[in-house]
């Protein structure tokens, strides 16, 4: 079955990235590769031998309806969900995810929705929190030296925010999306895994996070985004994989395909290409 693209199973010959010539990554290896993954829930197949896989410097978005199993593969891939079969290759490697911290151990951070940031404490705080640093000899927080880490994060990915001292309430969708990014990059992150990070936000703080999504690949992070909104998708993603019922559907090269493609691999509906293998 040939699928989106043109590429038959939704897989590209040569995974391009910003429509780089085939030469240019017939030997480029993916930072991370899921092959043939799976997972039930009770009577519900959410991911029937999905592969996928992200390169470095690339930005992969994944799209699809509501239950098409885009948040179950993340999840899959943060340790959260254990896979029923297949595997998770990282570097290179095989590597066995038995919990949320086997990931982060990798190189692999994600951001939720929630951004799960504590509104009472500064920027510097939340960028350190749970990995705070101490001054020796007192168990006291060394507060100039992590302060002055912040900053250099935050420098590095152009983040304008004015005083990293401010709490973290304070500051606009944006800003606040930006700040749960720098800590997800703050501790040697390869692959940084979003999950709407647009959502809710108005178009200037929008334009921030995309600029933010361009940097860290610039940087040579491979960036999976989720996203419902297309006109974010087609202006950061270099490939576009399609979920559709828990199956990977379509793979898209983003500078050579349309939104009317992807809609039409999201809901099935050009002439049936699109419905999932047997």
């Amino acid at each position: 079955m040939t699928e989106a693209g043109g590429w038959p199973g939704g897989h590209p010959p040569t995974a391009p990235s910003g429509g780089l010539p085939p030469s240019a990554t017939t030997d480029r290896q993916p930072l991370l590769q899921l092959k043939a993954v799976s997972k039930r829930f009770g009577a519900v197949q959410a991911l029937s031998e999905v592969d996928f896989d992200v390169y470095p410097a690339e930005v992969v978005a994944l799209v699809g309806d509501n239950g098409a199993g885009k948040s179950t593969l993340v999840k899959t891939i943060a340790g959260i969900n254990i896979p029923d079969s297949g595997e998770i290759w990282f570097g290179g490697q095989h590597v066995a995810v038995h919990g949320p911290r086997d990931p982060v151990a990798l190189g692999i951070s994600t951001v939720y929705q929630d951004l799960a940031l504590c509104d009472n404490l500064d920027v510097v705080a939340n960028l350190y929190l749970g990995r705070e640093e101490l001054s020796p000899p007192l168990p006291l927080l060394s507060e100039e030296k992590m302060e002055k880490r912040a900053r250099e994060v935050l420098k590095t990915l152009d983040v304008k925010i004015p005083n990293p001292r401010n709490a973290v309430a304070a500051l606009s969708g944006g800003q606040r999306q930006s700040v749960a990014v720098a800590r997800s990059v703050m501790w040697q992150a390869k692959v940084v895994l979003l999950d709407e990070p647009t959502a809710a936000l108005g178009v200037q703080q929008t334009k921030q996070v995309l600029e933010l999504i361009l940097r860290l690949r610039n940087q040579g992070l491979g960036v999976v985004v989720i996203s419902h909104n297309l006109a974010n998708v087609f202006e950061v993603a270099d490939r576009i994989v399609v979920l559709r019922l828990g199956r990977r559907v379509g793979t898209f090269d983003r500078k050579a395909s349309s939104e009317e493609a992807v809609v039409a691999a999201i809901t099935g509906a050009e002439f049936g290409k699109f419905q999932p293998e047997a």
